[in-house]
This record gives C-alpha cells, sequence and structure tokens, in this order.
C-alpha cells in the first residue's frame, strides 16, 4: 500500500467509537511470536492528557492536536526479544486499519527511558508494561504551506535492495 502516509494534521471531527474499534481489531489480530501478544492499548480523547503526552517526544506535537491518541504498552517480561518487533507489527497494521478507514495516523515515540516512564504514569500503565509508542489518529486536514522539517519520499529499491542468486 503505497498511498499510506504519516498524517501529523487533523481536522477538528471526533472520530466515532466504532471507527476506534474497527482499528484496534485489525492491531489486536496481528501475529506475534508464540502468540504472546505483549501488547494494551490506551486510547487517549482527553485533550489535556494528550496535550501533556505531546511535550514527551521529539517529533510528538502531533499528538496534541489529533482527536485520538492510541498508546501502545508493550511487555517485555512476556514478549521477550521479540517485543518490540511484534508492538512495531502491530502499529503499523492499527495504521493500516486507519487508512482503510479514512483516517489519518502519525507514530512518535518517547525517548529517552524517563519520557516513556513519564508517559506510562500520565496513563496508569504500570510495570511490566511500558508505553514507548503513541499513534495519533484522526480525520486529515490540509498541511499547512511551508517546509517540513521531516523529509519526503524514499529511497529507491537499487538502494535498498540487494539480490543474491538467480
Amino acid at each position: 500500500m503505497s498511498s499510506l502516509r504519516a498524517t501529523r494534521w487533523f481536522a477538528d471531527t471526533p472520530v466515532p467509537t466504532h471507527e476506534i474499534v474497527r482499528a484496534l481489531e485489525a492491531a489486536r489480530w496481528t501475529g506475534s511470536a508464540r502468540n504472546r501478544q505483549p501488547w494494551r492499548f490506551v486510547v487517549v480523547r482527553d485533550r489535556d492528557l494528550r496535550e501533556k503526552l505531546s511535550l514527551l517526544g521529539s517529533y510528538a506535537a502531533h499528538l496534541a492536536t489529533a482527536p485520538v491518541v492510541v498508546l501502545l504498552a508493550v511487555d517485555h517480561s512476556t514478549g521477550g526479544e521479540d517485543a518490540e518487533f511484534d508492538a512495531g507489527r502491530a502499529a503499523q497494521s492499527l495504521m493500516l486499519a486507519a487508512h482503510g478507514l479514512g483516517l489519518g495516523s502519525c507514530p512518535a515515540s518517547f525517548f529517552p527511558a524517563s519520557k516513556a516512564e513519564q508517559a506510562g504514569r500520565l496513563v496508569d500503565v504500570e510495570a511490566p508494561w511500558k508505553v514507548r509508542t503513541a499513534i495519533s489518529l484522526g480525520y486529515p486536514a490540509p498541511t499547512p504551506s511551508g517546509r517540513s522539517a521531516i523529509p519526503s519520499g524514499r529511497l529507491p529499491p537499487d538502494r535498498l535492495v540487494r539480490w543474491i542468486g538467480p
């Protein structure tokens, strides 16, 4: 799907609960190593909380303006070394499902670890769960004019792929 793009600007339109649930269902059914499912989701609609979360990541400002933020909590004690990979798969499934529903999305990371811990405390997520990722969701708004600090486009296949064998 080459049309999925990060959306950092959102219309001031609420997202119906059933649309959020549909996107979460796609994430819930994502495969995971040994079916451990080392993820939990926290849906944040509260404006003040979204604004606080937006201050915890270098590129997380879009969390403040999105009508919905989905936090991804990960348990490394049950997910093992595969936990982050599995969580990334769940996040991508959620974003693809949201795109299919006409919603825009964009991930944000909470780093360093102290920022992730702060995010977890804000939403009462306790150990062994850790919140390092948030995904903004909402109906896309036009991108403001001007130049973005984030590069666009993709590397060409000949820079990304190496073939071995016939």
